[in-house]
């Protein structure tokens, strides 16, 4: 999306392709420093902090190489022995930076290292010439602080991605889950004042920047994440994903895959298959319910609690929990499901829902964040106000009770992912840069003149 989704006229919902910006017969930036401090672009989704924003800058740095843009991504080496640098792709270059100790350093932990990653970071900038990257672009509010430092320092504009935020996680907190600490706000309305430019997920995001944040909304721009359409795709059908991952043909599989840990929700998909298994004692011998994905955040205090959960329902035979996958089996995952299911408490936009999709498998999610971009009520999938586990036994009822319904919401699923592609991503987040860049040049100027 363009950042003046504001002045267009209306309200933007679906993924177009943007519309190109005034800037976009100006030079796109040839260098960008892209910044992710507590996730590993090399580490794999589903564990421990790692998600959908790896992800996202591993997807989003390709295709911008892709389209002549060269990202070197700084993040903190976790473990000893790491290479300094790591090619990821042509013209993606990974800086491993070290800043404290290798393992065991919980995320909430991380903003006694900021300095320590900081330091890595000018020390690589130090070895080229001034003028070496022409933009900083930080991913999340820890790398945000860094990016804030290190823009001012060379000269160059920074773009920040908050991808999740603060004040809005606080505002809908699962039951036991740990609040937000006021170190982040204070730090993320710090980023927000500081950035050249802000990319939203959605028009929701931007709304929420601008509303909790004070955020100036011409700053703002409105970039939906893509999703790799090479690997997430219908494929070889149903059929065959459920033989390769040793599937019963015939059951019905509502799946969750990601993190397990309070604000993804997991345990309302085992609360709502006991529901629908009371409704219907016979659903025993043809439901399997995976739980694909590994213990992360405020999930590590209890990394049995869901095991014990799915015990204390009398579904512990049903439930298959499964360590996390990489890409390609996380795709086979979505292809063997009925239905995924995502009843988070916030998701900024919710990629494995897209993921899902453009494998052919409609969702049910939660109404919340940016599901209600990647899922169409209805026609995709079911989108269902709050957490109760009934409605969501009564929209996976539905599949259960007209078969046909997980085939005709798999293929409008698909046709609805195949418009979230990364090349639109990659060029709408180029446009932003380009724009970035422009008015911070003429910024200078007007300063200096």
């Amino acid at each position: 999306m363009s950042q003046y989704v504001s002045r267009l006229g209306g309200r933007i919902t679906g993924p177009a392709r943007p519309p190109r910006l005034k800037f976009a017969g100006l030079r796109k930036p040839r260098r960008v420093a892209m910044l992710s401090v507590h996730t590993s672009p090399l580490h794999q989704p589903g564990t421990g902090d790692a998600g959908g924003m790896n992800v996202y800058i591993v997807e989003l740095a390709k295709r911008l190489a892709a389209i002549n843009i060269e990202v070197e991504i700084f993040t903190r080496a976790t473990t000893g022995g790491l290479p300094p640098l790591v090619d990821l792709a042509p013209g993606v270059l990974v800086r491993h930076v070290d800043a404290g100790p290798y393992e065991g350093l919980a995320k909430e932990e991380l903003p006694a290292q900021l300095c320590a990653f900081t330091h890595g970071v000018m020390q690589a900038w130090a070895g080229h010439r001034p003028g070496y990257y022409d933009l900083v672009h930080s991913h999340y509010w820890l790398s945000g602080h860094v990016g804030w430092l290190a823009a001012e320092r060379w000269g160059a504009p920074l773009v920040h991605a908050m991808h999740t935020m603060a004040k809005v996680k606080n505002a809908a907190l699962a039951d036991g889950d740990t609040p937000e600490p006021a170190a982040r706000v204070i730090g993320e309305t710090q980023i927000v004042r500081a950035s050249d430019r802000l990319i939203a997920n959605t028009d929701e995001e931007a709304d929420e920047l601008v509303r909790h944040y004070e955020a100036d909304s011409g700053k703002v721009a409105v970039v939906h994440p893509g999703v790799n359409l090479d690997r997430f795709r219908p494929a070889d059908g149903r059929a065959a994903a459920r033989a390769r991952l040793g599937l019963p043909q015939d059951a019905f599989v509502p799946l969750f895959a990601g993190r397990i840990q309070p604000l993804k929700a997991p345990d309302i998909l085992l609360r709502a298959a006991a529901v629908l298994l009371d409704q219907d004692p016979s659903l025993r011998k043809r439901m399997v319910v995976p739980v694909v994905g590994g213990p992360s955040g405020s999930g590590l205090a209890k990394p049995e609690g869901l095991q014990k959960l799915a015990a204390r329902l009398g579904i512990a035979d049903l439930v298959r929990f499964h360590p996390p996958v990489g890409q390609d089996q996380l795709a086979d995952w979505f292809r063997a499901a009925s239905v995924l299911v995502m009843p988070s408490y916030n998701e900024s936009f919710g990629l494995v829902a897209i993921e899902a999709q453009a494998a052919g498998t409609p969702v049910v999610a939660a109404e919340v964040g940016g599901l209600p971009v990647a899922v169409r009520e209805g026609s995709t999938g079911f989108l269902i106000p709050g957490h109760d586990p009934e409605r969501y036994a009564v929209a996976l009822r539905r599949f259960i009770d007209n078969p046909g319904l997980v085939d005709e919401m798999g293929g409008a699923a698909a046709r609805r992912a195949g418009r979230f592609g990364w090349d639109t991503a990659a060029s709408a987040t180029a446009d932003v840069y380009t724009a970035a860049v422009h008015e911070h040049r003429r910024r200078v100027r007007s300063h200096h003149g």
